[in-house]
Order: C-alpha cells, then sequence, then structure tokens
C-alpha cells in the first residue's frame, strides 16, 4: 500500500475537546502531515471561527470533520484504535510508544481504516475510553515535565504516521485479518449477555469482571474467525442454559 493511501486510512479522533483552538492546530497538524480523516466526539465549541484560525489553511480538514456524540461512534468500523494517554492505568492493556505504535497501526490500515485517539485537554480520556481501543499509546516527554498541548500531541503522532508510511516496506508475513471494532464490541456485549443469563455475572456485584474480560480479549487482538467461534459457542451454551 503506497504511503498516501495508508495516511487516508488513519482517523484522528478528538473526544470532548473544550478549546475549538485545539481543533484546528489538530487539523493543520493532520494536513502538514498528509492525513485529512478529523472526528470530533461531542466538542464543546464547532463549527468555532477560533477554529478556523487555528488550521491556518487546513480549513478542508474542518468543513469534512466528522462530529459524533460517542466515542463508539467514531471507532465504528476501525480494525484498530490507539488510546493516546500519559498516565498508567489499572487493567489497562500493554503500552506502546508513539514510534513503535505508528508501524503497528499502518500495519493493519490495508485491511481497514485505524484510530488515533486523543482525549480532553484537562482530564484526558476516561477508563472507559481507553478500554475500548485496542492499544494505549505513549509519547516518551520528560518525566519531570510530561505536559503537551492537544495540537503539539497531535502533530508527534501525525508525525510518527507519515514517517512510518514512508518507509520501504519489507517482506512480511500478512497481518490477520482482525475483527472490526463493531464485531469485538458485539461479541463483548454477547459474551455479558451469556455471563448474565448463566448467573455467572451478577450485575447489582459486578467485581469489575466485564472490564477484565475486555482487557482479556484485547490482548488477544481477535481475529475475524475467531470472533465467529466464540460466539458460535455462545449461543450454543445458551441454548442448553435454555
Amino acid at each position: 500500500m503506497n504511503a498516501a493511501l495508508a495516511l487516508d486510512r488513519v482517523r484522528i479522533v478528538l473526544s470532548r475537546t473544550s478549546h475549538p483552538g485545539n481543533i484546528g492546530a489538530a487539523a493543520r497538524a493532520m494536513k502538514t502531515m498528509g492525513l485529512s480523516q478529523l472526528w470530533l466526539v461531542a466538542p464543546e465549541s464547532f463549527p468555532d471561527p477560533v477554529a478556523d484560525a487555528r488550521a491556518s489553511g487546513a480549513d478542508d480538514l474542518l468543513r469534512n470533520a466528522r462530529v459524533v456524540g460517542s466515542l463508539a461512534e467514531a471507532l465504528a468500523g476501525t480494525v484498530l484504535a490507539a488510546a493516546v494517554t500519559a498516565r498508567r492505568r489499572e487493567l489497562a492493556l500493554p503500552r506502546r510508544d508513539a514510534r513503535a505504535a505508528a508501524v503497528e497501526l499502518l500495519r493493519f490500515a490495508e485491511q481497514g481504516d485505524v484510530a488515533l485517539v486523543f482525549g480532553n485537554e484537562t482530564s484526558g480520556l476516561s477508563n472507559e475510553d481507553v478500554l475500548l481501543c485496542g492499544m494505549p499509546v505513549s509519547i516518551p516527554a520528560n518525566p519531570a515535565f510530561s505536559s503537551l498541548n492537544l495540537g503539539a500531541a497531535v502533530q508527534l503522532l501525525c508525525y510518527e504516521m507519515r514517517m512510518a508510511a514512508l518507509q520501504p516496506q519489507l517482506d512480511a508475513d500478512p497481518a490477520p485479518r482482525l475483527a472490526t471494532h463493531d464485531e469485538v464490541e458485539g461479541f463483548l456485549q454477547h459474551l455479558e449477555q451469556a455471563v448474565t443469563e448463566s448467573g455467572f455475572h451478577e450485575p447489582s456485584n459486578p467485581r469489575r469482571l466485564l472490564p477484565r474480560l475486555r482487557r482479556l480479549f484485547g490482548r488477544v487482538r481477535l481475529e475475524k474467525e475467531e470472533v465467529g467461534i466464540l460466539r458460535g459457542m455462545l449461543s450454543s451454551f445458551q441454548r442448553k442454559v435454555d
């Protein structure tokens, strides 16, 4: 896959952005590196003239930005999503640095859209947001002063994506055919239904079972065929319980 096509399949997702200027800065950062898909999850103010001014010529990305109400909507149809976060979190998947994550994301871009997810300027991404993504990503900044402006963080990740896309493609085993975000979420909802119906999961006393199951299957990176097998097994078990 050529670099331009690979980068066209990268979604930059900004979740609950509070300052419109950061949306414009992100659009400018994207355009300088050849990325074009901007997705906005419940922005506080958009469209906004401040965003237009900060975009500095990347107005087309703002006009074509997709605005959705939830992160799940922004990730629909993707094959792999990375959550950009500086904080270590309980139950999170193993983290990758920005450079390694860019290579991994582009490896799967041949199969469909991939996403880089950035959180709110003040609170970042919630634990639930990070669990929705298959890969936590960190920027190896100075540990004594690691705070980055949102626009700068987007610029760094877009640069790493571009550099990864421009690298010569070495002969390697093809990436496994991953299940899409929607297919994995469908399986996890089916699993929750099955363990609840069986009595194994008690919604009034969840004991963090569901986040742990999400982390377990997130580590595996389920393939399409595996999701089909697992859902078939669940349906079989449910019929026997009935």
